[in-house]
C-alpha cells in the first residue's frame, strides 16, 4: 500500500472516531392535533421559548415535519417516545452529514 493511501486511511479512521453519529427527532404533521397543542408540547417538553415553539409548529404544519432535536441516538429515541406519549407522530433519523 502506498504511503499516501495509508495516511488517507488513517485520517478517515480518525475522522470517524472523532465525529459521533448525530441523530434527529422529527415531528410529523397529523390530522388530529391542534396547532396550539403542538406548540404547547414543544414548550412544555423541550422548554422552547414561545417564538421557537411557534416556528417549529408552523414548519410541522406547512412543511409536514420539523426537526425538533439533534444529538445522540439514545436521547433522540427518548424524545421520540415522549412525543408519542403526548400523542404526536415522531421518528428518529440519522442527521445529514455536515
Amino acid at each position: 500500500m502506498a504511503p499516501g493511501t495509508q495516511r488517507q486511511d488513517l485520517l478517515d479512521r480518525l475522522a470517524e472516531e472523532q465525529i459521533p453519529d448525530r441523530w434527529q427527532t422529527v415531528v410529523w404533521n397529523d390530522p388530529v392535533n391542534l396547532m396550539s397543542y403542538v406548540t404547547h408540547v414543544f414548550r412544555a417538553y423541550f422548554g422552547f421559548p414561545p417564538a421557537t415553539a411557534e416556528r417549529l409548529m408552523l414548519a410541522v404544519h406547512h412543511d409536514g415535519h420539523a426537526v425538533v432535536a439533534e444529538g445522540a441516538r439514545e436521547l433522540m429515541e427518548l424524545h421520540t417516545q415522549a412525543m408519542h406519549d403526548y400523542g404526536l407522530w415522531a421518528t428518529v433519523r440519522r442527521a445529514p452529514a455536515p
